[in-house]
C-alpha cells in the first residue's frame, strides 16, 4: 500500500456565488440574484494561480447559472487543464425538487457546461450534498443522463443533507438505468460516527494541525481523500448577508485563514482531479479482480 505521502487524493471546487449558498436561501434573495455583486471570477481566479503554482489540476464543478454569466471562466478552468464538472444549474436543493424538475435543471447544466468547454461533462455534485434517503431517485436520473459519477452522498448525520450509513469510500452504485461511481467526500470513522472533514466549514472549523492528523487517519488505508471547498471561502472581505446565527457562523467563521490552509494542505498531500482519483480506485478494483480470479482458478 501506498504511502499517504504517495497517494494521489482528490481536490475540488464547487464554483458559485456568495450570495447563492443553501444556508441564505430564501425565495426573495433568489429574485434579487442579479442585483447582487458578482465576485466569482475574482475568487475562483485566485484558486486558479495557486495551483497553477503547484502544478495542481482539480476538478470544478460549476453551476450553470454561473457559467452562463462568465464563459470566460469556464474556458479559463479548461485551458489550465482542470476537469469541468456539473453543480446544477440554480443551485436548488434536489430535496425541494421533483424528478422531472431535477432532470431539466442537471440537462441544462449540462449542456451549458459541454457547449462552453466544449468537452465532455462526466461528473456531478449536488448542491449542498442533497441525494439523500428520500432522493436516492437522482442517482437513477444522472446515468439516463450520462453521467458517469456523482459526488453528492456525504456519510454523516446533518441538519440538511447526508446519508448515515452510506458507503465512506469510492464505489459503483447500481440504479435500474446502469451503475455511476459514488464519490462521498472524505469522512473520518470515531467510535460509532462519522466525522466530516472533506473541506468546506469544516476545513475552517478544526485547527488546521487537527485536520491533517485526521485526514492522514482517513487516507491511511488507502482510500483518496475527496477535499472541496468554493470560491467566495477565499473572500474574507465579501459582503455580509443576513440570516441566522448558524448561517453566519457557517458561512463565514475563519474565511481569512481558508487560502493560508490551502497552501498548507496541498504541501502536505498530493492532489489531482476527482476523475484521475476515480481512474485509480477503478484500475486498483480491476487489478484486484483479476488476483481473486486467479486465485479462484489455481484453487
Amino acid at each position: 500500500m501506498k504511502s499517504v505521502r504517495e497517494q494521489v487524493h482528490a481536490l475540488s471546487f464547487d464554483v458559485e456565488e456568495h450570495f447563492q449558498v443553501s444556508a441564505f436561501w430564501s425565495d426573495e434573495r433568489r429574485s434579487s440574484w442579479e442585483s447582487y455583486e458578482s465576485r466569482v471570477e475574482r475568487n475562483t481566479d485566485k484558486i486558479l494561480t495557486l495551483l497553477s503554482l503547484h502544478g495542481i489540476h482539480a476538478t470544478f464543478f460549476v453551476l450553470g447559472w454561473v457559467a452562463l454569466r462568465h464563459p470566460n471562466l469556464v474556458k479559463a478552468i479548461v485551458s489550465q487543464g482542470h476537469e469541468i464538472a456539473s453543480h446544477g444549474f440554480g443551485h436548488e436543493m434536489i430535496t425541494s425538487q421533483q424528478p422531472e424538475q431535477f432532470r431539466e435543471d442537471v440537462r441544462k447544466s449540462k449542456e451549458i457546461l459541454e457547449d462552453i468547454s466544449g468537452t465532455a461533462i462526466h461528473g456531478y455534485r449536488a448542491p449542498s450534498f442533497t441525494i439523500t434517503p428520500q432522493t436516492r431517485w437522482a442517482l437513477e436520473v444522472l446515468v439516463e443522463e450520462g453521467f458517469r459519477y456523482d459526488s453528492s452522498i456525504f456519510p454523516v448525520q446533518h441538519d440538511r443533507y447526508g446519508m448515515p450509513g452510506a458507503n465512506p469510500y469510492c464505489h459503483r452504485i447500481e440504479t435500474a438505468s446502469g451503475s455511476l461511481w459514488e464519490v462521498p467526500p472524505s469522512t473520518l470513522k470515531m467510535g460509532p460516527i462519522r466525522v466530516p472533514i472533506a473541506g468546506g466549514g469544516y476545513f475552517r472549523l478544526y485547527p488546521y494541525p487537527v485536520l491533517r492528523r485526521m485526514l492522514s487517519c482517513a487516507a491511511a488505508d488507502g482510500h483518496p481523500l475527496i477535499m472541496y471547498f468554493h470560491p467566495w471561502e477565499f473572500d474574507p472581505d465579501q459582503p455580509r448577508m443576513s440570516g441566522s446565527m448558524l448561517s453566519q457562523f457557517r458561512h463565514y467563521l475563519n474565511l481569512e485563514k481558508t487560502e493560508a490552509r490551502l497552501r498548507q494542505l496541498i504541501s502536505d498531500f498530493r492532489f489531482a482531479a476527482i476523475r484521475e482519483a476515480v481512474e485509480a480506485v477503478e484500475i486498483m478494483g480491476n487489478r484486484a479482480g483479476r488476483c481473486l480470479a486467479m486465485e479462484s482458478s489455481n484453487g
